[in-house]
């Protein structure tokens, strides 16, 4: 297998884009290939299988997903009130809908995981890590509620994502931001 890590990247990236856009079925080594505009065969030169390439797209997903230094320093300033947890949440929502595509190849992975074991293997270990590391920062930074608290935010805005992104029509922007500090408010206990 090759080693040309940006090349590697790069076909990564493409594979998420062929993912959003034609689904699990249309995820093709060739489909790879010309998304990424290289040499037919590339692909298949860099990962032995569609599986391999299906787990390395849900690992490159997350990377991408994971907010710069700037933001996570942001995120642990202010106060640790209901509010400020409203606004870190809208933050969250707006950066993952900006990476529609990926996104959304998310969910077709998520749907392929159900046919294939080890693909379902390796996303419920990256979302469960996902989802206690949330709970945990959450919990380290004082602001209201338990794990349980953050567990559900986390399952609502999951959804509200699906909703901006699949039918977009569906919520205004100010309305998702209006029905997050909702869900914050009545999931977080009051005070500061």
């Amino acid at each position: 297998m090759r080693q040309n890590l940006a090349r590697r990247s790069a076909l990564v990236d493409a594979a998420i884009e062929v993912l959003a856009r034609d689904g699990a079925r249309g995820l093709t080594f060739r489909a790879v290939d010309v998304e990424a505009d290289v040499p037919k065969g590339t692909a298949s030169n860099y990962f032995t299988n569609r599986d391999e390439l299906l787990n390395q797209v849900s690992h490159r997903i997350y990377v991408r997903l994971l907010p710069d230094e700037a933001t996570v320093a942001g995120m642990v300033t202010g106060p640790n009130t209901r509010e400020r947890t409203a606004e870190l949440v809208r933050q969250v929502v707006e950066r993952v809908a900006a990476f529609r595509t990926g996104f959304l190849a998310l969910l077709e992975l998520r749907l392929e995981a159900t046919r294939r074991p080890e693909l379902r293997a390796v996303l419920t270990a990256r979302v469960a890590e996902d989802v206690e590391a949330n709970v945990a920062h959450h919990l380290a930074s004082g602001l209201p509620g338990d794990a349980d608290a953050v567990k559900v935010i986390y399952l609502a805005t999951n959804w509200l994502v699906v909703e901006r992104l699949t039918l977009p029509g569906v919520f205004s922007e100010e309305e998702t931001a209006r029905l997050i500090g909702v869900l914050v408010e009545r999931v977080l206990p009051s005070g500061p």
